[in-house]
């Protein structure tokens, strides 16, 4: 299987906004994930002059810092030769975004108008939300609606390691159960805003009322683009909204339009910038396990394999969670992680029409199934839309699907999962089994 992360977005800040892609700073520089036990993780630390910064609840894995000057390979030889280590590796990095290929989205401003055009409100399962959020292509294209009718509208818990959720989205409030930030560890509903500066976020939340009308296309950079109403346009300083704010609402949004009596966790392993490291993934895995979680949703990728994170999704999958991942938007046909461990359902990306997306990562052996991945509409902090393209979407719309899955089979293997997804799916090339459809893969378990 395979995975991937990256996106951009449109934004509806009542409009549109496009998210920027760009490289992080380094956040775990000379940093160890070290497998000892609890009794001797100190003496460890002691003779390899580290010091232990956390550990991973409920588990012999800790995060060590290396000193100043140190050559990390080195010391990952010589913990790997320590008789009280099991395991050791370096903590690497992980970022949430990669830019998108061939993605050409500010080619024309009607057609980003057009993607937010219906802004009416609609009751959906309790909730007053955009009519063009429920009603859009992608959804009438995978079968949302059919799917509900006739089998299931979601059940058990979904967690979203990402960036956070809003807390107050209109659309996500009433179906989110708490959840951990891993960047402040702080347990609750982990949002979105937290990384944001009170004076953005407080123009970003402000009533949506007046951005229907006098709207003005504001460009940021050549791959963003906001429309908003003019007074909000003259105040917004955009280089103020770091570059994946809001990446996790949406997610999240494409989550619940799928499975919308499902609950959401937010699990915020990666700070408003993009960024994370391998050790907090590590802890938001093991946490939606304890806790409960029956899917694990991870919109992000790494391009090397790690050996914790392989034991912690086998550790998922073990205890019944299927865990569905990106599978990248590099356009090419190249391994990344999680979603290329063999218990990891890999997601590509498909346009409206059933084709892949020129953005989307491929390969028969490196996708499982695709979902549509371009121009979806979904929720954005602040009672705000965005239309979104890349994997981590698609990602987010087959993990709702897992969760409809859940409910008609509660005791159903993360593997069946899979393989309902698998013979469901319409054919497509170099994507797996193909494009997924709701209706197929849940009659398919309702026999």
């Amino acid at each position: 299987m395979k995975n991937g992360r990256g996106w951009q977005i449109l934004i509806g800040i009542a409009p549109i906004l496009l998210a920027g892609l760009f490289p992080a700073a380094a956040s775990a520089q000379n940093q160890f994930i070290v497998r000892a036990p609890a009794a001797a993780v100190g003496g460890v630390a002691d003779r390899h002059g580290l010091k232990v910064l956390d550990r991973v609840n409920q588990q012999d894995i800790f995060l060590l810092q290396g000193p100043v000057g140190a050559d990390p390979q080195i010391l990952v030889a010589d913990l790997r030769q320590d008789p009280d280590v099991a395991e050791s590796e370096l903590n690497g990095d992980v970022f949430i975004p990669e830019a998108l290929q061939g993605a050409a989205l500010n080619q024309s401003t009607a057609s980003i108008l057009g993607a937010l055009a219906n802004r009416t409100l609609i009751t959906y399962f309790g909730s007053s939300v955009w009519t063009s959020y429920v009603n859009q292509p992608a959804a009438a294209i995978i079968r949302v609606a059919e799917a509900q009718r006739l089998f299931a509208t979601g059940a058990g818990v979904v967690a979203v390691i990402d960036t956070g959720i809003d807390p107050k989205h209109p659309a996500l409030s009433a179906v989110l159960v708490p959840g951990y930030d891993f960047t402040r560890n702080l347990p609750g509903l982990a949002s979105d805003w937290a990384d944001l500066n009170q004076s953005t976020a407080s123009i970003l939340d402000q009533s949506t009322a007046s951005i229907l009308d006098n709207q003005t296309v504001v460009i940021l950079n050549q791959s963003t683009a906001s429309i908003l109403d003019q007074s909000t346009a003259s105040i917004l300083d955009t280089s103020q909204i770091p570059r994946s704010f809001g990446h996790g609402t949406m997610v999240a949004g494409l989550v619940h339009l799928v499975a919308p009596t499902a609950k959401l966790m937010p699990l915020k392993a990666f700070k408003a910038d993009g960024s994370s490291n391998v050790f907090d993934i590590l802890r938001a895995i093991y946490y939606a396990t304890q806790n409960g979680a029956r899917v694990i949703n991870m919109s992000f990728s790494l391009a090397g394999s790690s050996q914790e994170f392989a034991r912690a999704v086998s550790f998922a999958t073990e205890h019944g969670a299927a865990c569905v991942a990106s599978a990248g938007n590099s356009g090419k046909e190249v391994l990344v992680f999680p979603a290329a461990l063999r218990n990891v359902i890999s997601i590509a990306s498909t346009n409206n029409l059933d084709v892949r997306s020129s953005f989307s990562n491929f390969g028969a052996a490196l996708v499982s199934v695709a979902a549509p991945g371009e121009a979806l509409i979904t929720t954005y902090p602040g009672n705000h839309y965005a239309a979104a393209w890349g994997t981590s979407f698609s990602t987010a719309l087959a993990s709702g699907g897992a969760a409809l899955l859940f409910q008609l089979d509660p005791q159903m293997s993360p593997d069946k999962v899979e393989g309902s997804f698998s013979k469901a799916a319409k054919v497509s090339q170099d994507l797996g089994a193909g494009r997924i459809d709701l209706v197929l893969a849940l009659s398919s378990r309702a026999k």
